[in-house]
Formats: C-alpha cells, structure tokens, sequence
C-alpha cells in the first residue's frame, strides 16, 4: 500500500485552528473575568447608592428639626430666658453640624458610586468584544475543521478571513478600540 502524500497547507490548517482555540480560549476566560467584574461593580455601586439615600433621608429628617426649631425660636416671647435661647440655638447648631456631616458624605457616597459605575461601564466593553471573540474564533474553527476533513481550501480561507474577524475582537478586548 502506498502511503498518501500529506498536503503542506494542512500543516497550516492544524496551526492556525491551533491559535484560534488557544485566541478562544483566552477570550473566554478573559470575558468571563471582565464579567464577573462589571457584575460585582454594579453591586458595589448599588450599595453606595443605597447609603446615599440613607444619608439624604437622615439630613433631611435634621433639615425638618432644625425648621421647627427655628420656629419655635421665633415664637419665643422676648422675655423668655436665655437659657432657652441658648438651648434652642445650641440644637440649632448641632443639627447643622450633623446635615453638613451627611451633606459631605452623601458627595463621598456618589463619587464611589459614580466610580464604580464608570468600572462596570468600561468592564462591559471588556466582555462584550471578548464575547464577540469567542464567536467568530468559534467558527473559524469550524470553518477549519470542516476544511480539513473535505479538504477544501476554500472552506478553510473562509476560516481564516472569520479568524481574523475573531482575532480583531480579541485584541478589542483588552485595547477596546470600537
């Protein structure tokens, strides 16, 4: 029996099926990362926007009692002593100090919630361009694998040119340049 000659652009085949699984692989495990990533990130930042609200409900609870106070200082007849006057400013002043306090972290609050939100944004991006990746890796490879069993070259440069498409989205992932 005569051995049957292997043509040479198999070889190339077998190579860049290779590299396009190993482009897969790594877009997978890479999208999956920037995922779990954007997940988590919006889940932080859920709860920074949750304390925020708490904080703006507190100082709005010490803006009321601060104008009910301011109130009552106006309703106070002129002779009343000082000690009540001093009193009702004494609380004057300290449920400014507390809705100056929760003022101060709200902006805190929101900033850290901006920020994370601005990571799970750009994380989307990571993931979706790895996801389109993993797609067009995915038939390339078919693409080559059917190739290989027809051997058909033209099945097989339709491979590549998706390849490509899938390496673009590959290097997209970690660059993001669309």
């Amino acid at each position: 029996m005569a051995e049957e000659k292997k043509e040479v652009w198999l070889n190339y085949l077998a190579l860049t099926t290779v590299i396009f699984a190993v482009c897969a692989t790594l877009s997978t495990f890479k999208g999956g990362g920037y995922s779990t990533r954007s997940v988590m990130s919006q889940s932080q930042a859920s709860d920074q926007w949750a304390f925020y609200q708490a904080k703006a409900i507190k100082s709005y609870i010490y803006q009321m009692q601060k104008e009910s106070i301011e109130l009552k200082l106006l309703e106070l007849p002129a002779s009343s002593p000082d000690a009540i006057t001093r009193t009702y400013k004494s609380k004057l002043a300290e449920y400014q100090s507390k809705i100056d306090k929760h003022e101060q972290e709200k902006a805190e609050l929101q900033q850290k919630a901006k920020q994370l939100e601005s990571v799970r944004d750009e994380s989307q991006k990571h993931s979706q361009a790895f996801g389109m990746a993993v797609i067009f890796l995915q038939i390339a490879i078919l693409l080559s694998s059917i190739a290989g069993l027809l051997k058909k070259k033209l099945v097989w440069y339709g491979g590549i040119a998706t390849g490509i498409i899938g390496l673009f989205y590959f290097v997209d992932g970690f660059l993001v340049l669309l």
